[in-house]
């Protein structure tokens, strides 16, 4: 269906385009690519020398198919910037052109010029339908609005009604251009469903009418030449399978081919044993028709057959009831080869429409495949619908982005909707954020799972989360604020409680943003929760990340233990568990500067640092008097600090000292170090040479230039390490964000790729310490365009 938004003319296509300087001759080019009516477009001869390509307006250049300059006598030229590449202009084109595809002639002139060719399917135009229900016959429908080459269509003759309205994709097997139904040999005859709504002679004047106005709303005959091919099947009445009912499909069920129409069309009913049914599930079918499977196909693919209403019990065996109906299976033979290569993956996001409401178009998620089919959960439809069964070549799935690019509305995830309790003046023993009476009310907007597994007053919910004030709160959270916290959260459903509580621990940290970025989903890991937004604001800044939470009962108390040891905090401070006096792991006698050998984690290692923070170690080799005393200098004076901000607190951060005001101190020292290296700027510094030795700073006798001057470089960025980066940054006025390049492993190649919006967001810089910074790499990019990039 993506073809679609295609504009007809395609990369590789030849045209031949009037030459710039001298718009009275010609030259053969080649279509590079396109962008809606523009093409960009490169002169024959150049090869692959992109120097002289351009971009024209289809509607406004004159371009013209291949052959027109011959059939109008003008002349085509070999444009004089590659004569001397061509010295046989005649032997050249022969050359080029043979084997050559032409841009369409209909797209470069007339009325259709520069159009998309879906345009041309236009609200008003006409069209005719095969009525996939009741028999083989059609009728001529009416475009009321094109959505990417998804048609809304309306019946002939009931204009002023949109109850019957369809949506179907334009390459349907079952639409067609007027005049269709004559040309085969069907009747041309309004379906049953509308048939009652007026007499017969009103009917047949409609249909005289469309015949006068054939011509005014007929559609281009090559619109349809992607319209997939029918081919002859080979099933004979009575025949017993398995299918998939179009208009719900979200079951299988038992079927039979009720009616043979012809070599390409036979009609299926889904089996039904009631005595009491008034009405069957019929409609036609080709041989490549989805969703039609041979007997016994859900069996050997591990999959529920759905037992025909009205079957004697539960376990239906396909046997037993071929036996019972006197029936044939429909043989293998019968049904086309499936495949699994086709590129699908269970959890791959996708667009697709609602089968029960097809106005409306909905997130998709793929939960399971089999063959060529997918299995996909709907997101956010107004009504909840069951796992939809859909072929892989189905015309009723996009890829994302799909509606954004057409410009129809996607229909947005459900959210939960928790409504607001008046404020009423009651005692209670302890706080609690979410009482089961207003988690109660939300739950009744908002669908639950019924695996969320602890009941409470007949509502799926998760069991209460106690705040254990007393634990050890790790080097990210702030045991004053943590303490502030109420003594429990919930009950209440699983996703709701859980947001809630990372919600607060988020609020209670030393730096928001730190946190969430320790909680958020990596990329990479497998799924096996629900996903939700959570937001942290630092400094004037706000922060979105993705985190997964449990959403069954039974996985609670597992979930927030995972949470607290990724917190590096006690595994009691918060969870279903209420700690009362002792807390089980002895965790009162941990400090903020011992937890790297708290609960057996990471020993060794650099340990709590989030991305763009920095290592113990680094902590570890500054003097303890100095810090002491740098501390007590900041404290003097707190207003006067830097406007650099910098996300790097040290991990290991006292429990008293706060996470806020060493990132502060870390803004002072730095302020200091780029005050210091002021009077330094106007030294000829020498280039350095780079090597192998991490730890070996830049020597001052390596440095020749002035930093205002070009820089001159011994060796390649591209091919920088990381260790490169840092020992540059450490040679100039920013050596103090040299870390934060070591923390974020920058080599060469990513430094090469840094901008100051890049900078500013990533690094969490002000704009004053991101412009210094941005000046050296700029200078790194300068000279490398200058020495290396040729």
């Amino acid at each position: 269906v993506d073809t679609s938004l295609q504009n007809g003319f395609a990369p590789g296509m030849k045209l031949e385009v009037a030459v710039k300087s001298d718009q009275n001759t010609y030259w053969v080019a080649t279509i590079i690519t396109t962008c809606g009516q523009l093409l960009l477009l490169r002169y024959d001869g150049y090869g692959e020398d992109r120097k002289a390509d351009f971009w024209c307006d289809i509607m406004t250049a004159d371009l013209h198919p291949i052959g027109w300059c011959e059939q109008n006598k003008k002349s085509l030229k070999v444009p004089e910037g590659i004569r001397d590449k061509i010295p046989d202009q005649e032997e050249f084109l022969q050359r080029v052109l043979k084997g050559a595809c032409s841009a369409p002639a209909n797209l470069l002139e007339g009325l259709h010029r520069g159009k998309n060719p879906l345009d041309l399917i236009a609200p008003g135009s006409r069209l005719e339908l095969q009525n996939v229900r009741d028999s083989l016959e059609a009728w001529i429908v009416n475009v009321v609005e094109n959505v990417g080459g998804r048609l809304k269509l309306r019946y002939e003759g009931l204009e002023d009604s949109d109850k019957f309205d369809q949506w179907i994709f334009y390459l349907d097997p079952f639409l067609h251009q007027v005049g269709w139904a004559a040309q085969h040999g069907y009747s041309l005859q309004p379906p049953l469903a509308i048939r009652s709504l007026k007499s017969e002679a009103d009917w047949q004047e409609i249909l005289k009418k469309v015949k006068e106005e054939e011509e005014e709303s007929s559609v281009p005959t090559d619109l349809f030449k992607d319209k997939p091919v029918i081919g002859v099947h080979s099933f004979s009445e009575g025949m017993k399978l398995e299918a998939v009912d179009p208009m719900a499909p979200f079951v299988i069920s038992p079927a039979t081919v009720l009616k043979v129409y012809n070599e390409k069309y036979f009609m299926i009913e889904i089996d039904d044993l009631r005595p009491e049914r008034t009405t069957s599930q019929c409609y036609i079918c080709h041989v490549n028709s989805a969703g039609i499977f041979p007997v016994q196909w859900s069996l050997k693919n591990g999959l529920h057959l759905s037992p025909p209403p009205g079957y004697p019990g539960q376990d239906f065996d396909w046997a037993d009831y071929l036996k019972q109906c006197g029936a044939e299976a429909a043989p293998q033979s019968c049904f086309p080869l499936l495949t699994s290569d086709h590129g699908f993956k269970e959890n791959m996001k996708l667009e697709a429409v609602n089968p029960v409401d097809p106005e409306e178009v909905c997130i998709a998620t793929v939960t399971k495949l089999k063959d060529s089919y997918l299995w996909l959960q709907l997101e956010g439809s107004k009504k909840p619908v069951p796992d939809c069964i859909v072929s892989v070549e189905s015309m009723n799935i996009f890829p994302v982005g799909w509606c954004e690019t057409n410009g129809y509305q996607l229909r947005p995830p459900r959210k939960a909707i928790v409504n607001k309790q008046k404020k009423i003046a009651v005692v209670q023993p302890e706080k609690q954020i979410l009482s089961s009476r207003t988690v109660h009310d939300g739950l009744k907007n908002q669908e639950l799972n019924s695996s969320d597994s602890v009941v409470i007053n007949g509502k799926y919910c998760c069991p209460k989360i106690y705040f254990n004030h007393r634990c050890f709160s790790g080097p990210y959270l702030n045991k004053g604020r943590i303490a502030e916290l109420p003594q429990s959260v919930g009950p209440g459903n699983c996703v709701l409680v859980l947001k809630e509580v990372l919600t607060l621990l988020i609020n209670a940290a030393y730096k928001p943003s730190r946190v969430l970025r320790e909680l958020q989903l990596d990329e990479e890991a497998a799924w096996h929760g629900h996903g939700e937004t959570l937001k942290a604001k630092y400094k004037g800044k706000s922060y979105r990340a993705t985190v997964e939470v449990v959403r069954t009962a039974d996985r609670v108390a597992d979930f927030c233990r995972k949470t607290c040891i990724k917190l590096e905090c006690c595994p009691n401070l918060f969870g279903p568990q209420m700690v009362l006096d002792k807390c089980s792991e002895n965790c009162s006698v941990l400090t903020k500067t011992k937890y790297t050998h708290y609960y057996g984690k990471r020993k060794n290692k650099r340990i709590g640092r989030p991305p763009g923070g920095h290592s113990n170690l680094e902590v570890a080799m500054k003097k303890p008097n100095k810090r002491r005393k740098r501390r007590k200098h900041f404290f003097v004076h707190k207003k006067k600090r830097s406007s650099t901000s910098v996300d790097n607190t040290p991990a290991g951060s006292p429990q008293g000292s706060g996470g806020e005001e060493e990132d502060d101190q870390d803004e002072s020292e730095l302020s200091h170090s780029l005050a210091q290296d002021r009077d330094k700027r106007k030294r000829k510094l020498r280039t350095f040479s780079f090597s192998d030795d991490e730890n070996k700073p830049p020597s001052p006798k390596d440095i020749k230039m002035e930093v205002a001057e070009k820089l001159q470089l011994d060796s390649n960025p591209l091919e920088w390490s990381v260790a490169d980066v840092v020992r540059f940054l450490k040679s100039t006025d920013c050596a103090p964000l040299a870390r934060i390049f070591l923390d974020q492993e920058i080599d060469g190649q990513a430094l090469l790729l840094l901008t100051l919006p890049t900078v500013q967001e990533c690094m969490d810089l002000k704009l004053g310490p991101a412009i210094k910074l941005c000046h050296h790499i700029e200078r790194v990019k300068l000279a490398f365009y200058q020495q290396f990039a040729n």
